[in-house]
């Protein structure tokens, strides 16, 4: 019978927020995979637990992932951990989940710790609808592509960034998205816990004069559906009313009447129709 993966969170800082399934979990297991080794030993110690462990991170997430399906298949339960709350977010663990259901190995989370759900619920800022970015990528053109892509984003965003990153990050997140309200977490569920509401220029006068330490969540607001919907208003008001209206008369895939055109001319520039034929009329 084959064995099973259990994605176990710890805790993000303090170690009271332990879940007793999680230790129960890890006692009973006959493997637990950590991101770092020298990192877990201490948080297994801790709770006096004696199981094995062995590496499973980035940099052999592949290979490592294939020995550990292969120790599953013959029957052993593994337990997965990270630095720091919940696997498989932001995390090698994706490639292990994924390649253990493409293998038909059962697998179950534990509930528990997660920055990112922590700082969303300490931002202040809406919480019906969120995305999660995690860590900004590295290469600059990826980057690039990822920031312009948050630039229309209207739910509320979530980025982790170390401390020696933090200001680049807050000034590339500036020059794209504008000077929007973010709360910035800091040392999560710690002794030394911040939680700052402000906004991007604040925010880079701020860590411009000191130095940022310890780990960072980064919750910014979302563009306001009004928001979006003036900008709309304000592309179409850079062309004339007659072009506006061949785009909609002349173009073959919208190809619409001369009245359907007029309405719809109206309606996205937050005009009456009465003031767009007025003016058609006028300039004919």
């Amino acid at each position: 019978m084959a064995g099973k993966l259990y994605l176990c969170a710890t805790p993000i800082g303090n170690l009271g927020d332990m879940t007793a399934r999680v230790l129960e979990t890890l006692q009973s297991v006959d493997v637990i995979a950590a991101e770092d080794t020298r990192n877990s030993i201490k948080l297994l110690n801790h709770f006096d637990i004696k199981v094995p462990m062995t590496s499973y991170h980035e940099y052999n997430k592949v290979e490592k992932a294939e020995e550990l399906i292969r120790q599953m298949e013959a029957g052993r339960n593994i337990a997965l951990i990270t630095d720091a709350g919940t696997p498989a977010i932001s995390d090698p663990g994706e490639v292990l989940v994924r390649k253990c259901q493409e293998s038909g190995i059962d697998v179950t989370s534990l509930p528990g710790p997660a920055a990112c759900i922590t700082a969303l619920t300490l931002s202040g800022l809406s919480t019906r609808r969120f995305c999660f970015e995690g860590f900004l990528p590295s290469d600059k053109k990826e980057k690039k592509e990822v920031l312009e892509d948050l630039i229309d984003e209207s739910r509320t965003m979530i980025v982790y960034e170390a401390p020696h990153h933090l200001v680049r990050t807050l000034q590339d997140l500036y020059q794209t998205l504008g000077n929007r309200k973010l709360t910035i977490c800091r040392e999560l569920t710690k002794k030394f816990e911040t939680v700052l509401p402000t906004t991007f220029e604040e925010a880079l006068e701020k860590y411009e004069k000191e130095d940022p330490r310890g780990e960072y969540v980064l919750v910014i607001q979302g563009k306001s559906l009004s928001d979006r919907k003036q900008e709309t208003i304000n592309s179409w008001q850079e062309m004339s009313i007659e072009q506006h209206m061949e785009y909609y008369e002349n173009d073959p895939a919208q190809a619409m009447e001369h009245k359907e055109a007029m309405k719809q001319v109206a309606k996205d520039r937050g005009i009456s129709k009465r003031e767009v034929y007025q003016y058609l009329l006028k300039n004919s």
